[in-house]
């Protein structure tokens, strides 16, 4: 048996080997990423921009970054690797294989490289530009399943795009310019469901564009100029972030479509694009930069677009654009670029476009306008021009009208022959329709029926991301009773601003709350069933959405009067309020959730207020509407139910609110103040009102006195001048006087002003945390 004291000694050995062996695991993911660092740049052939590799004794992750470099690491793994080459020049043919000087050398196997890239598995942002990567990206590529930006422009790939890349869901950036990709335009985009920027341009890709696009909701960029696109561009007006769309140098065909309103860049010369620019082009109030030339249009431009409040660049060259543009044209204050040259104009140069301005080029030869000048073609030019297509397009209407007619004298004596069979048939149906259609009523609804005939959604509704408008499908009380098993106690909710609330479930599953309101006695039903159209347009991502409504006639044990059912989609998160009080049973939210939350409720008001005509106000906002759905994100409930007007009993009182819409307008915007305070200040200001906030408001004015009010959750996670935003926006939306309270398009951007400033705070205060 040992002594003591060399079983205290082995004790220590065993303990000190045990020490030894653990400290390798603490290194080996870090030695492991260092190790691929260092064979991508052996694939990559040693690029200049990589050269501080080769002698860093480091961590790698502590390399400083450089314009041609940039390493990142989170958690002991490399997050973001981007390398610039200077392989910058590029070749009129690429036939698949290495150019010297150009490319790579012959001996680079994209396979291998793309192979080692993938053990960089936690990488999330990877860009490779310019570095002579060539050959055919292989499908492997999805391994790098956490990347949300991918950019590979300005190298020799080629092929095909490979359809796995569809699996990297996590993307919102993909970005493979200046490459030599030959095959068709893959269609697969709408599984890249987060993409925000699409970037493909100077390739050879062909083939339509991709209709998959249409159905992403996220993207803000679309970029696939100078390929080979054809046929025909899809109507994008459903994608409402979009922003920029460059489409240049392609083989596209077809009319114009309708655009995003709230695009801003549209490039899409140099195609064949004809007929005439869509008046819609006028009314896109963020367009800073439209260049439609080298097309095929014809007719005369939309006089709105000149004078669009944004517009700064207009590119209307080498059209086939005719007729006079109008004396009294006006012209933004911001249109600095006009180019109208090379078209059939005719007519004198609007005064706007003629004044010789340092602040405005612009180019108008090749016309026929009556200026002194010898670019200008003689005026019988553009008008045989003119009469020339005129004259075409009548021998085709007077060549469809022959074939028409022969047809008719072919049928003829069949439909003589049972002509009297079908107006027996035609009077009898006649009369049966005669008895179904319903009594016309007159009486004063509030709105005409005129107005509630031609209601419509307009242009502000995409702009606020509206989604596609879904049926309002009318839902039978026999579903509804099966739904809330006949209205059970068990499944009422609650009592809302209006009517009894209940929950249901309906037969596919889902679950949606019922709101049953008492009918008037001089409820209308056709005006009510006109009410609840316009009501079903109501659509916005921000706004609990309207499923359907079953109008019940009463003589029930349930309902003894006659009732309106409103079904709506079932928000499963509480309301907001309930998570403003560190004391509630819901975590707190900190200052820039409050504020992306905010942010959406108010663009579900803007909707509200200028997303259909008429205007819907009135929508007595209070915090407990807004309800969060199982990823915190808002919608706003109650709302819209001054458009039921005097269908509904206790809603009289919205008709007054309804006809002086400035002043129920400026009754949102006050409400929303009051939102906007208990946002700030936590449930002390619950159903306080303004006699709270006149009482508090001095302490608004100071650091001191924002300590005392001020919520301590919104104090620890707010910067100062993010708070400071918002303070001053709610100071004016509660303002005493309506005429000096905010438009809800202010509050809008001043609260994404205050985000923004917040994001960039909370992003150096992170970048300093690590440093």
């Amino acid at each position: 048996m040992l002594p003591a004291d060399s079983m205290r000694q082995l004790y220590l050995c065993l303990l000190v080997l045990l020490w030894f062996l653990s400290i390798p695991s603490s290194h080996e993911l870090q030695a492991a990423q260092t190790q691929v660092l260092l064979q991508i740049s052996k694939y990559l052939e040693y690029p200049a921009s990589l050269q501080i590799l080769e002698n860093y004794n480091g961590d790698l992750c502590n390399v400083s970054s450089s314009a041609h470099m940039s390493i990142k690491c989170q958690d002991n793994s490399v997050s973001e690797l981007k390398i610039m080459g200077e392989k910058t020049t590029k070749v009129k043919e690429f036939n698949g294989f290495a150019i010297p000087n150009q490319t790579l050398s012959a001996s680079f196997s994209i396979d291998s490289f793309v192979t080692t890239l993938s053990r960089l598995t936690s990488l999330r942002v990877l860009s490779l530009v310019s570095l002579g990567i060539w050959g055919r990206l292989p499908d492997k590529i999805h391994r790098l399943s956490l990347l949300e930006v991918l950019d590979m422009s300005s190298n020799f790939l080629f092929g095909s795009i490979p359809p796995e890349i569809s699996t990297m869901v996590k993307l919102h950036t993909l970005t493979l310019d200046g490459n030599y990709f030959n095959d068709s335009m893959p269609d697969w985009f709408d599984s890249l469901y987060n993409l925000n920027v699409l970037s493909m341009k100077s390739n050879r890709l062909k083939g339509s564009f991709p209709a998959s696009l249409c159905r992403i909701k996220t993207l803000t960029d679309i970029s696939l100029s100078h390929n080979e696109l054809s046929g025909k561009l899809p109507d994008l007006n459903a994608l409402s972030g979009l922003h920029v769309l460059d489409l240049r140098e392609n083989r596209l065909d077809s009319e114009l479509p309708l655009m995003p309103t709230e695009v801003i860049t549209i490039l899409l010369s140099n195609n064949s694009f004809s007929g005439q620019i869509p008046r819609q082009f006028g009314e896109l109030n963020q367009l800073q930069h439209l260049d439609l030339s080298s097309n095929h249009l014809s007719g005369i431009p939309p006089s709105a677009l000149f004078s669009l409040s944004n517009i700064s660049y207009l590119n209307l060259g080498s059209n086939m654009l005719s007729g006079s543009l109008p004396d009294q044209l006006s012209c933004g204050t911001k249109l600095g670029f006009v180019d109208i040259s090379s078209n059939k104009f005719i007519g004198v140069l609007p005064s706007c476009l003629a004044s010789t301005s340092d602040r405005r080029v612009v180019k108008y030869g090749g016309n026929c306008l009556s200026l002194d000048s010898q670019h200008q073609q003689r005026e019988s030019y553009c008008e045989e021009s003119s009469m020339g297509g005129k004259k075409f397009r009548q021998w085709k209407v007077a060549v469809v009208a022959a074939i028409i007619i022969g047809l008719v004298l072919v049928l003829v004596l069949v439909l003589s022959v049972f002509g009297v069979f079908v107006c027996r048939k035609y009077q009898s149906r006649k009369t049966s329709e005669h008895h179904l259609l319903p009594k016309q009523d007159n009486s004063t609804t509030g709105f005409s029926s005129q107005l509630l005939a031609n209601a419509r959604l307009i242009s502000q509704a995409v702009k606020l991301g509206a989604q596609a408008t879904p049926f309002c499908r009318l839902i039978s009380i026999e579903e509804l009773k099966d739904a809330t098993r006949n209205f059970d106690s068990s499944t009422f909710i609650g009592q809302g601003s209006l009517g009894k609330l209940y929950k249901g479930k309906l037969e596919n599953g889902s679950y949606v709350v019922i709101r049953s309101l008492s009918l008037s006695k001089k409820c209308s039903i056709q005006n009510l069933k006109a009410r609840l159209d316009l009501l079903s347009k109501l659509h916005h991502p921000n706004l609990v959405s309207l499923l359907g409504h079953c109008i019940d006639g009463g003589g029930q044990e349930e309902f003894p009067t006659p009732k309106l059912h409103l079904v709506y989609e079932y928000v499963p998160n509480g309301n907001y309020g309930a998570y403003l009080s560190e004391f509630s049973l819901e975590k707190p939210l900190k200052w820039s959730d409050r504020l992306t939350i905010l942010i959406g409720v108010a663009k579900a008001v803007h909707f509200l207020h200028t997303g259909v005509i008429p205007g819907c106000y009135s929508n007595g906002l209070k915090i407990n509407n807004i309800l969060l759905d199982e990823h915190h994100f808002p919608k706003l409930s109650d709302y819209g139910m001054s458009i039921l007007g005097e269908e509904i009993e206790r809603l009289e009182v919205f008709l007054l609110a309804i006809q002086l819409s400035q002043r129920a307008f400026e009754d949102d915007v006050y409400n929303f103040g009051f939102i906007l305070l208990e946002s700030l200040v936590g449930p002390i200001a619950s159903g306080k009102g303004e006699a709270f906030f006149l009482n508090e408001k001095a302490s608004f004015g100071s650091h001191d006195g924002r300590r005392k009010i001020v919520d301590p959750i919104v104090l620890t996670s707010s910067s100062q001048e993010s708070l400071s935003i918002a303070i001053s926006i709610t100071t004016k939306c509660i303002s005493p006087e309506p005429s000096s309270r905010p438009s809800f398009e202010d509050v809008l951007w001043n609260l994404q002003y205050a985000a923004q400033v917040q994001a960039t705070a909370d992003a150096d205060q992170k970048s300093d945390s690590t440093s």
